[in-house]
């Protein structure tokens, strides 16, 4: 059995997924890499089709009509035969020397007979034209070098919380606790990452900056002027965040209030590109999303509400618009919104 399956979703990507690829091919036979080719009209998939057959053993092509990044995701993890499961998308990469330590650490711990349900690892904003690149690391709020609960995690700031370039799954646990995203979705990565998190039991910090993640194209989903356009699929996953998870039902208070802080930090970004928008439509969408949250979870909806950035993303009116953009930007800069 492989140590890691890792899930490499492409959709018209022949510009930029073989670097991708490459990085990840010195994980040799302890990993697998599914390269899912999700409907692609360029050469994605005579370049995934390549790999696999230059390195049998490792690559998997798998061709499939376009489902979006969910379904791509959905394909790999019902693919994959990795004890451990995680997703690079085609425009990033991974730092080799960080990710033969990250695999090697899996192994040994699989074979001494630990059982992990999640490992973390640190990620690089590699950002077009920026000399400095930021790192997302968790070596202040979390053990290292060992296995650890939710008990023993420090609060986390801000510009910390755990991502998709930052989670390593079990297999098993995603499988057991039936994670399927949101077909033709952007923005699942959030889904990805913060569903399963209430099956975690067990922990593992990596202190190792393993995943390099590109921002500043301008076709990318995160790109400010694309997220207005699909404001509508950002809500739709803050909604399904409130949906499947009652925080209500978290029995440890450290990962429910963990989960708060991140269900605050998609909410204020939500609101953040209705108020930027500025469209009466998407005024009343911003409204309607917070009674939603309201509606389905009234303790999370207080806690959230009165906090700093929930109290300034909702003043009144246009001045009260114009300051809560202001506070965004500075949020922005400070800790690392993109």
């Amino acid at each position: 059995m492989k140590i890691l399956s890792v899930a490499v979703p492409c959709y018209n990507s022949q510009e930029y997924m073989r670097y991708c690829i490459e990085s990840l091919l010195p994980g040799g036979e302890d990993a697998e890499i599914l390269i899912i080719d999700d409907g692609s009209s360029d050469d994605t998939g005579n370049i995934a089709d390549e790999y696999a057959n230059k390195y049998p053993s490792v690559v998997k092509a798998i061709h499939q009509e376009n489902g979006g990044h969910g379904g791509a995701i959905n394909t790999a993890l019902k693919n994959a035969s990795g004890l451990y499961f995680m997703v690079v998308d085609s425009d990033d990469w991974v730092d080799v020397r960080s990710y033969l330590k990250v695999l090697e650490t899996i192994k040994r711990l699989s074979e001494n007979g630990n059982q992990v349900d999640l490992f973390i690892s640190n990620y690089v904003y590699e950002k077009d034209g920026k000399r400095f690149k930021k790192v997302v690391r968790y070596d202040d709020v979390l053990p290292k070098g060992r296995i650890f609960t939710w008990d023993e995690i420090k609060p986390f700031k801000k510009d910390q919380y755990i991502s998709m370039h930052s989670a390593i799954y079990r297999t098993r646990l995603l499988r057991d606790c039936g994670l399927e995203l949101p077909k033709h979705t952007f923005y699942v990565d959030n889904l990805f990452v913060y569903l399963p998190l209430v099956h975690v039991k067990k922990l593992y910090y990596i202190n190792e900056d393993l995943y390099r993640y590109l921002i500043g194209r301008q076709d990318q989903s995160v790109n400010e002027q694309v997220m207005i356009r699909r404001i509508d699929q950002q809500v739709k996953v803050n909604k399904i965040m409130i949906d499947q998870v009652n925080l209500e039902n978290v029995e440890n208070e450290k990962l429910r209030q963990y989960m708060l802080n991140f269900l605050e930090i998609i909410t204020v970004i939500s609101s953040f590109f209705l108020i930027l928008s500025g469209t009466p439509e998407n005024l009343e969408k911003k409204k309607e999303l917070w009674e939603y949250i309201k509606g389905k979870d009234l303790q999370a909806y207080k806690e959230i509400r009165s906090r700093t950035l929930g109290r300034l993303i909702n003043l009144p009116g246009r001045p009260g618009r114009d300051i809560s953009l202001l506070v965004y930007r500075v949020s922005q800069r400070l800790i690392g919104f993109n």
